[in-house]
C-alpha cells in the first residue's frame, strides 16, 4: 500500500471533483421554473426529465460507490457469493416494468411526491404512511453512509489525510470538505445537481471498467491465471472461521442464501425512496417504460465490474479492510494518471447518489411528517425550505455513522437496510395493483417484518463482529441458510393476508381511497393531471 500521497493520481481526482462541484452549483439554472419554491421543483427537478436524463440519473442513483467497492470487495473476500448483485440487477427490471408505469401515473395525476404520499392516498391511512416514511428513513441513512466510506477508501489509497496516528480532524479534513460541498450544492440545486452530474459520473465509470477489463488481465497473465489464482486462494483456511476463505463458483450448500439474497435484493432496491425519487422526476410514462429495457446495460457493466475482486486477489492485494481492494487494485496496476480517474469514478459514484438519497429521505420527512403531522397547512416554499434543511440533517447523520463506526461494518448495515425497505413492498406495490389489503393488516404485517429482520439480523455473528454480522440466517421450517429480508417479508405477507381476511370479516374501517382506476394509466397531458389543475390545488397532496 502507498505510504505516501499520490500527487499525479490526486491532481485529477481534485480536477474531476471540481468539475462536478461547478456543475452542481450550475444545475440551479438548469431548466429552472419561474417558481422553484416547491418539492416538484427542488425534490423532483420539476418533473421533467426525459429518457436519457432519467437513465443517467437512475443509473447514478442504483449504481453507486456501494457498487464499485463493496460488490468487488465481497468478489474479493467470499468469492462467487459477491456475484448475487448481478442476477438480482438483472430480475428487477421485469418487475418494475409491471408497477413503476403505474407508480409514476398516479403519482402524477395526484402530485405524489413520496411513496407514502401514495400509501396515505390509497388506503386513507396517516399512521401506515409514517411507517412508509420512517422506514424509507431508515433504511436510507445507512446507504448515504457507504457512499461516504467510498470517497473516504480511495482518499485513504491515495495517502490523503496522514497514517492513523494523525490528529482526528487533519485526518477526516478531506472527507469533511467533499461532505461540506455535496451538501452546499445539493442545498442549492436540488434534484439537478446529481442528475447533471450523472453524466460525468457514468462516463467516467464505463471508461474505468473497460479499460480495467482489458487492461488488467493482459498485465496479469489472462484471465487463466487470474481465475486459478483466486481458485487457490479461496482453498486456503480462514483461521477465524476453520473453513475456506470462499468459493470461485457457488457451492451446493450455498444456493439457498444466493438465491434468496438476490431475490430480496430484486424485490427491495426500487422499493428506497432514492430509486422513487428519480423515477417520479421523469416527464411521461413512456420514459419509464423505455428505462425498463435499457436500464439492463448497467447489469452487463455490474458483472464486469464484479470480476475486478478475482484481479485483486491475482495481484495480490493485500488489505485488512476489503473495501480497499479495489482502489489498491487501481492504485498497483493503473498508471497514476489513469489512477486519478478511477478514484475520480469511485468518488463522484458516491457524490450523486449521495445527493439524490439525502433529498429524497428529505422529502420522506417533508410530506409525511412534518406536513401530516407538525404543520397540516405549510405553503410549497414552507415544505421546500425544510426538505433542504432536512436533507443537510441527514447527511450530518451520515458522516457522524463514518466518523465513530467500523468502516468494515458499513456494508453490513446497508444489507440492514435492505431487510428493512423490503417490509414496505405489500403496502407499496400491492396498493398499485388491488385495495384488497386492509390498512390495518398492511401495518401490521410491517411491524412483523420489521421485528423479525431486525432481531434476526442482530443475532448474526461473524469473525469480526457478534452482532449484525451479516443478512443470511436460518429460514423457520425450511432449516437452509437464506436472506433474513426473504423470510421477513414472507411472515409479512401472511400476517397481511390473513389479518386482511380477518378485519373484513368483521368489517372494520377500511378508511376512504382517494385513487381511481384510470388513475394508474393516465400520462402527462391527459386531463386532469396535475399541472393542469388550478394553482392553489396543484401542491396538495391529493389533487384536491
Amino acid at each position: 500500500m502507498n505510504h505516501g500521497v499520490n500527487g499525479v493520481a490526486l491532481g485529477v481526482f481534485i480536477f474531476f471533483f471540481v468539475a462536478v462541484t461547478v456543475m452542481g452549483f450550475l444545475a440551479a439554472r438548469w431548466r429552472r421554473a419561474d417558481n422553484a419554491e416547491s418539492l416538484d421543483e427542488w425534490g423532483l427537478g420539476g418533473r421533467s426529465f426525459g429518457t436519457w436524463i432519467t437513465w443517467f440519473l437512475l443509473g447514478g442513483d442504483l449504481y453507486t460507490a456501494y457498487t464499485f467497492v463493496a460488490v468487488p470487495a465481497a468478489v474479493y473476500a467470499a468469492g462467487a457469493a459477491g456475484f448475487f448483485a448481478v442476477p438480482y440487477t438483472i430480475l428487477v427490471y421485469p418487475l418494475i416494468f409491471t408497477f413503476l408505469p403505474r407508480l409514476w401515473s398516479v403519482s402524477h395525476k395526484h402530485g405524489y411526491v413520496t411513496t407514502s404520499d401514495f400509501v396515505r392516498g390509497r388506503f386513507g391511512s396517516k399512521g401506515l404512511s409514517l411507517a412508509v416514511a420512517l422506514t424509507g428513513i431508515l433504511a436510507t441513512m445507512p446507504y448515504i453512509a457507504l457512499q461516504l466510506v467510498g470517497i473516504q477508501a480511495v482518499l485513504d489509497v491515495m495517502g490523503v489525510g496522514g497514517g492513523e496516528n494523525t490528529n482526528w480532524f487533519v485526518k477526516d479534513l478531506p472527507l469533511l470538505i467533499a461532505f461540506a460541498v455535496l451538501a452546499a450544492y445539493t442545498y442549492s440545486s436540488g434534484l439537478r445537481a446529481p442528475a447533471l452530474i450523472a453524466f460525468v459520473k457514468d462516463g467516467l465509470i464505463y471508461i474505468v471498467i473497460l479499460v480495467a477489463i482489458i487492461y488488467i488481465p493482459i498485465k496479469l497473465g489472462g484471465f487463466d491465471d487470474i481465475f486459478a489464482k483466486a481458485g487457490h486462494a479461496f482453498e486456503q483456511i480462514n483461521p477465524a472461521t476453520g473453513k475456506p476463505r470462499g468459493e470461485l463458483a457457488s457451492g451446493d450448500k450455498a444456493q439457498w442464501a444466493y438465491g434468496t439474497l438476490a431475490l430480496g435484493s430484486a424485490l427491495a432496491l426500487f422499493m428506497y425512496p432514492h430509486s422513487i425519487t428519480a423515477t417520479l422526476s421523469s416527464r411521461s410514462r413512456n420514459v419509464i417504460r423505455r428505462n425498463t429495457t435499457i436500464l439492463p446495460l448497467y447489469s452487463l457493466m455490474l458483472g464486469l465490474l464484479a470480476l475486478l475482486g478475482f484481479m485483486a486477489i491475482a495481484a495480490g492485494v493485500k488489505v485488512k479492510n476489503g473495501q480497499l481492494a479495489i482502489p489498491q487494485l487501481f492504485e498497483n496496476m493503473f498508471p497514476d494518471w489513469f489512477a486519478g480517474v478511477a478514484f475520480a469514478a469511485i468518488g463522484i459514484g458516491a457524490l450523486v447518489p449521495a445527493a439524490i438519497m439525502s433529498i429524497a429521505a428529505a422529502n420522506l420527512f417533508t410530506r409525511n411528517i412534518y406536513k401530516d403531522f407538525l404543520k397540516p397547512a405549510a405553503t410549497p416554499a414552507q415544505e421546500a425550505k425544510v426538505s433542504k434543511l432536512v436533507s443537510l440533517l441527514v447527511k450530518v447523520g451520515a458522516l457522524v455513522f463514518v466518523l465513530t463506526m467500523d468502516k468494515t461494518v458499513a456494508i453490513n448495515f446497508q444489507l440492514l437496510g435492505g431487510i428493512w425497505i423490503l417490509q414496505t413492498f405489500p403496502a407499496l406495490v400491492g396498493g398499485l395493483f388491488t385495495r384488497w389489503f386492509h390498512r390495518w393488516a398492511l401495518l401490521a404485517g410491517w411491524a412483523v417484518g420489521m421485528v423479525y429482520g431486525t432481531v434476526a439480523a442482530y443475532g448474526v455473528a461473524s469473525p469480526t463482529q457478534k452482532h449484525f454480522g451479516g443478512s443470511n440466517d436460518q429460514i423457520p421450517g425450511i432449516g437452509e441458510i437464506g436472506y433474513i429480508g426473504l423470510t421477513a417479508f414472507v411472515l409479512n405477507v401472511i400476517v397481511t393476508v390473513v389479518l386482511t381476511v380477518v378485519l373484513r370479516a368483521v368489517k372494520a374501517p377500511a378508511g376512504v381511497d382517494e385513487t381511481s382506476p384510470a388513475d394508474y394509466t393516465a400520462d402527462a397531458g391527459d386531463p386532469g393531471v396535475q399541472e393542469e389543475l388550478p394553482p392553489a390545488t396543484a401542491g396538495a397532496p391529493g389533487g384536491h
